[in-house]
């Protein structure tokens, strides 16, 4: 399945993984990437040097292309944005932000840049200030989401931008694959799926909740601050949203929410914990290695899709 995102990023699938923090660093990363997709280490709120030592680790492990996500709301974002500049990454993707600061240091390292965007405006600015190809993602997804699908967003963003469009948000198998492809992007980002990995270091637990999730049990917090965030609905989600509710303060969230997704993560903790997953995890039943799981999304999108190839248009 080659599209002009296998052709721009030198993969042989045309699946990114998420950058999701705490969770997507080399072990998954590299394993993603030797499998023919794109591993991506997630800086977070992590230091430069913190995630110089993931990216030596992941280059331990395969020569492949990999990619690193800046969260530009990071207190540490201009100073991994430096050092991936000199590391010469191969691809960048951002979040939580706009990277147009940064652009033509990393365009003058020879880097792929790839910014996640939530509308069609920010994808326009995006193109125009230089970004190699976009992620368009639904609030399907997990995480930090905006406020429009998938099946509305990307075909919108396909419509009115050159470069390519990476889905994201929504997909967990061949169907979502080929369903994206079909409203106009040329590849994908898959998070929630990569959580339940075999590589993944995600707690136990973590792994659990995804897997025995059903198709209601994902939730949306932080609407009243501006940072909706999709969630396994727990504990820690009932709390949020009667704080909320109630009329809490900024402060008072954060600080409830302070480390919750670390304590998911590295401890499983299944009462304050926050298990942030997408509206597909109810789909994902199994925990497989990265490359039976990219293998299985290229096959069944390539029977769907039928031989034909709705990305050459």
């Amino acid at each position: 399945m080659k599209t002009r995102v296998t052709e721009l990023l030198g993969i042989s699938y045309p699946v990114i993984q998420g950058g999701m923090a705490h969770i997507a660093e080399y072990h998954l990363a590299s394993a993603v990437s030797e499998a023919g997709g794109l591993g991506v280490i997630a800086s977070a709120n992590g230091s430069a040097e913190r995630v110089k030592k993931e990216i030596e680790a992941l280059r331990e492990r395969t020569d492949q292309p990999f990619g690193v996500n800046i969260m530009l709301l990071s207190p540490h974002a201009a100073e991994v944005a430096q050092m991936a500049a000199e590391e010469k990454v191969p691809v960048i993707t951002t979040g939580a932000g706009n990277p147009e600061k940064y652009m033509s240091l990393w365009k003058s390292a020879g880097i792929k840049v790839i910014p996640v965007v939530a509308s069609v405006a920010l994808a326009k600015r995006m193109e125009r200030c230089g970004a190699d190809a976009v992620i368009a993602e639904g609030c399907e997804a997990g995480g930090h989401i905006g406020e429009l699908t998938s099946m509305t967003l990307i075909p919108q963003i396909a419509d009115e931008v050159e470069i390519p469009v990476i889905g994201a948000g929504g997909v967990g198998d061949g169907r979502g694959l080929a369903a994206m492809l079909i409203l106009g992007a040329e590849g994908v980002q898959v998070g929630t799926r990569f959580v339940v990995a075999e590589e993944s270091i995600a707690h136990e637990n973590y792994k659990q909740k995804i897997l025995k999730a059903r198709d209601i049990d994902s939730v949306v917090t932080g609407r009243s601050c501006g940072h909706p965030i999709r969630s396994v609905r727990n504990p820690h989600t009932r709390k949020y949203i009667e704080m909320e509710k109630s009329g809490a303060s900024f402060e008072e969230l954060e600080y409830l929410a302070l480390g919750s997704l670390r304590r998911a993560v590295e401890e499983g903790d299944l009462e304050n914990g926050n298990f942030m997953a997408g509206q597909i995890a109810g789909l994902i039943h199994k925990e497989q290695p990265c490359r039976e799981i990219l293998e299985e999304l290229v096959t069944e999108a390539e029977a769907l899709l039928g031989g034909s190839k709705p990305w050459e248009r």
